[in-house]
């Protein structure tokens, strides 16, 4: 585990955060030679759904935090029986450094031998004057007789933390690691415990720690590659660092692929493809550069290919069958709308958050906007924030509406997008929550 890394993108990951751990992790492996590990740091959403299961592709490792678990320190020792002798916990002791794991039929624990358990049933079974005892004789001896059964049990998936102190006051140097139902899967020693290896995590689509995994200070992060504004969380050594001026990581993940002189295998060249096009609104977002269309292009050439899911698809067809999966308001619940795709922020001394969603005609936010008004202002309450927005975008004609929690800062009435009569807010042009938004509410709250 300890030559591990994981590759994460945001929590609420969209497809590009998804395709680009897949893809930047398979590049560490295919160029590097790295054990890298694509994972996502929270639930797919419909468009991302749709993107894997037509590709055939299986979703990343979920991992929603960083702080070191049970089983990463565990070693599975072998086992005997309750009833079997002595003489065999001595001859497994000498081979695990002196611990014999004590494991009843059914897969439970029963008791640990090592040096003390022995010295003490020794002790009892002699007295204080040894008697006519031979060391066959206790040798012969059922295992149950010299196990110590007051070990602790930890869950395999516990987090240590969470258990330091009790494991501190424990004069105890060896503990039970067990899965959900209670059955063995190995031994955790103190040692190991209070200095745990550390997860390798590399951030992609994402440099904020707010908008990162949990526990991220207890990980060791190797790196970043990123497509949005500067918020990166405190190193404790140099890492690589790369934010770059495209409308995607997919893109970054491309580019880098090529300057290897590799191609993606077609699935994943389109998961790639799918997170590019859908950043970019197929490469009409004001977020897009010419090195986005290179990309496309490529990825294209790469996916678009005979024997792939997506042959005799172009880059238009597949963008639009894309951005139409994760489309609409109909079919998923306000309080879903208002927190998949959503992003946090600091500034001006306000905490708030905004989410997006794609619809391909606005004209269907009036029947859904009474549910969605109620659901942002239980997000914003929710999660202790000054206000929440939700950007509700037709990806057809490039336009958006502007929903903002009811109570917020008198100062977001100077935001230059008109009120309409339903409450909401006309965003003509308005496509990009990070170039377009972003930028103008930051402003507006830190002047």
């Amino acid at each position: 585990m300890s030559d591990q890394i994981f590759v994460v993108g945001h929590i609420n990951p969209d497809t590009d955060s998804i395709a680009s751990a897949m893809g930047y992790a398979w590049l560490l492996r295919e160029r590097d030679g790295a054990d890298a590990i694509s994972a996502r740091a929270g639930a797919l959403n419909a468009q991302t759904s749709w993107v894997l299961k037509t590709l055939e592709l299986e979703a990343p490792t979920l991992l929603t935090d960083a702080s070191p678990r049970f089983n990463s320190v565990m070693q599975r020792f072998d086992t005997i029986r309750p009833d079997s002798q002595i003489g065999m916990a001595w001859n497994l002791a000498s081979r695990t450094g002196g611990l014999a794991p004590v494991v009843n039929e059914d897969g439970t624990p029963y008791g640990l031998i090592n040096g003390f358990s022995l010295f003490k049933y020794f002790s009892e079974t002699l007295g204080p004057q040894p008697g006519d005892a031979t060391a066959r004789e206790m040798m012969s001896a059922p295992c149950k007789d010299a196990a110590n059964t007051s070990i602790p049990k930890f869950s395999a998936n516990a987090h240590i933390r969470d258990s330091l102190n009790r494991i501190l006051r424990d004069e105890i140097d060896d503990y039970w690691v067990v899965d959900e139902n209670g059955l063995y899967l190995g031994i955790a020693r103190q040692r190991n415990l209070l200095n745990p290896p550390r997860l390798k995590i590399i951030l992609v689509d994402h440099n904020e720690p707010r908008q990162a995994i949990a526990a991220l200070e207890e990980a060791e992060l190797l790196e970043i590659l990123d497509h949005h504004r500067l918020g990166n969380p405190y190193t404790h050594q140099p890492i690589r660092f790369k934010v770059d001026v495209v409308g995607s990581t997919s893109t970054l993940v491309t580019e880098q692929t090529a300057e290897a002189g590799l191609s993606a295998p077609p699935a994943l060249a389109g998961a790639l493809l799918a997170g590019l096009l859908s950043d970019t609104l197929i490469l009409t977002s004001p977020t897009t550069t010419p090195r986005d269309h290179a990309a496309a292009q490529k990825l294209a050439r790469w996916a678009f290919v005979g024997g792939s899911p997506l042959k005799g698809e172009t880059i238009d067809s597949y963008g639009k069958a894309v951005l139409s999966a994760g489309a609409g308001l109909s079919h998923r619940k306000p309080e879903e709308i208002v927190s998949t795709d959503i992003k946090a922020y600091e500034a001006g001394g306000f905490k708030l958050a905004i989410a997006q969603a794609e619809v391909t005609d606005l004209m269907q936010l009036s029947e859904h906007l009474t549910p969605l008004m109620k659901s942002l202002d239980e997000l914003r309450d929710k999660r202790g924030l000054d206000f929440a927005m939700l950007l509700v975008t037709d990806v057809v004609r490039g336009s958006s509406r502007l929903l903002i929690s009811s109570d917020h800062p008198p100062i977001l009435n100077d935001l230059h997008y008109p009120p309409l009569p339903d409450g909401t807010r006309d965003a003509p042009g308005v496509v990009s929550r990070k170039k377009q938004l972003l930028p103008v509410v930051l402003g507006l709250l830190e002047r």
